[in-house]
């Protein structure tokens, strides 16, 4: 939903398939008859899977209940369908979680969203013009930091997220400050403050801010902050263990730009490449439970919930905007929601809610392909029909 520069490389891979998203047969085995207001929630994500979409998960939240559907297929090769109760990787919503437990530990008096990265990790973003000294906390959670994006370097993708580099590396263990140093062979695109642009070194980095802050594991600060409190049973840190907990589908990718009609089967990969940034793995009901509780207050006082609901304009993409970890948009119907993607090779997540976390969505994919059919699916959602 955000638009991402990439390479071509990268265009072909997880992230990058989300940056057009606004701009065959369902096998529906596992679906319940639509309630009352959703049939065309229902219905685009019918259209999604017949567009070519394996299979979607669902969940709505609203004054009529929970909704839950599935549609699609789990398995392209036992045709086994795709079930309401999956577990999936989240991608990029990891970042709201981070987010959190960094804006519960300022409300703590452990540290101020304006210090300097070089605070908490001296020494590590230096070189070709960055510089940790200039760079803050608050910036790396709204990506004003300048910072290049380590998944946008064509070397890195070719290694970690396409084509034979993919299946042969796939199961390597990565360290963060590995890809850290990745984006600090380039110079920044822009200088701290400038304007927002999406780029997952941000991501790491605010990661090991919080390690480094919390003096402990940053999943086992997320564990203790997030997920246990609000007894997220489907969520999860993996480490480096690269299944998927039960139920779960499999997920698939097309790795070769000049193949385009081969799809892989992607589902096993360790997580290593992806702490910090996109590591979680989660379902659509746990999702809206902890968008729920963190909208509603239950997560940040009052003080730290406002911090994070100040936005700044994304110029890739007017009408959006970007605050520490959600994200605002005014639908064409005129309807504003906040929400977070999150892409990963094999897996496309949305979790779309209003300010009052009254009217939830969160939704996946099991492919990081279809983009284009994300915002038909909120608009179906959020927008009432024409009259």
């Amino acid at each position: 939903m955000r638009r991402r520069p990439r390479s071509g490389v990268v265009a072909a891979a997880a992230a990058a398939l989300l940056a057009t998203a606004f701009m065959g047969s369902a096998h529906a085995r596992d679906e319940a008859p639509p309630a009352a207001g959703h049939q065309a929630t229902q219905r685009a994500i019918e259209a999604a899977v017949a567009a070519g979409v394996p299979g979607v998960a669902a969940e709505v939240r609203d004054a009529g209940g929970v909704w839950k559907t599935a549609a699609g297929v789990g398995d392209r090769q036992t045709g086994a369908a795709r079930t309401k109760n999956d577990r999936f990787r989240i991608g990029g919503i990891t970042n709201t979680f981070v987010a959190t437990a960094l804006l519960q530990m300022e409300a703590e008096g452990k540290l101020s969203l304006d210090d300097s990265v070089e605070r908490f990790l001296p020494g590590l973003v230096t070189g070709n013009g960055n510089d940790g000294r200039a760079i803050t906390v608050r910036q790396l959670l709204n990506h004003t930091s300048g910072l290049y994006d380590f998944l946008a370097d064509p070397q890195y993708a070719a290694t970690y997220l396409a084509g034979d580099g993919f299946l042969q590396h796939r199961y390597d263990t990565l360290t963060p400050e590995q890809r850290v140093k990745v984006a600090l062979s380039h110079e920044p695109p822009f200088r701290p403050g400038a304007r927002h642009w999406y780029s997952n070194t941000n991501d790491v980095l605010a990661a090991l801010v919080l390690e480094k802050a919390a003096g402990r594991p940053y999943a086992e600060e997320v564990r203790r902050r997030v997920i246990e409190p609000l007894d997220l049973k489907a969520t999860s840190n993996p480490g480096t263990n690269s299944l998927l907990p039960r139920p779960s589908a499999r997920g698939y990718s097309r790795l070769f730009a000049d193949r385009p009609d081969r799809i892989d089967d992607v589902t096993e990969a360790n997580p290593s490449q992806s702490w910090g940034n996109g590591d979680i793995i989660s379902s659509t009901a746990d999702l809206n439970r902890f968008y729920e509780a963190l909208m509603r207050g239950r997560l940040l006082p009052p003080q730290q919930l406002k911090e994070m609901k100040t936005t700044v304009d994304n110029p890739d993409f007017p009408g959006a905007s970007y605050g520490l970890g959600v994200e605002r948009l005014t639908l064409g119907c005129g309807t504003t929601i906040w929400y977070h993607d999150g892409g990963a090779l094999g897996w496309i997540s949305l979790a779309a809610f209003t300010e009052d976390a009254r009217h939830q969505l969160t939704f996946n994919y099991n492919a990081n392909w279809g983009a284009e059919t994300i915002l038909p699916i909120v608009n179906a959602e959020y927008c009432p029909p024409a009259s």
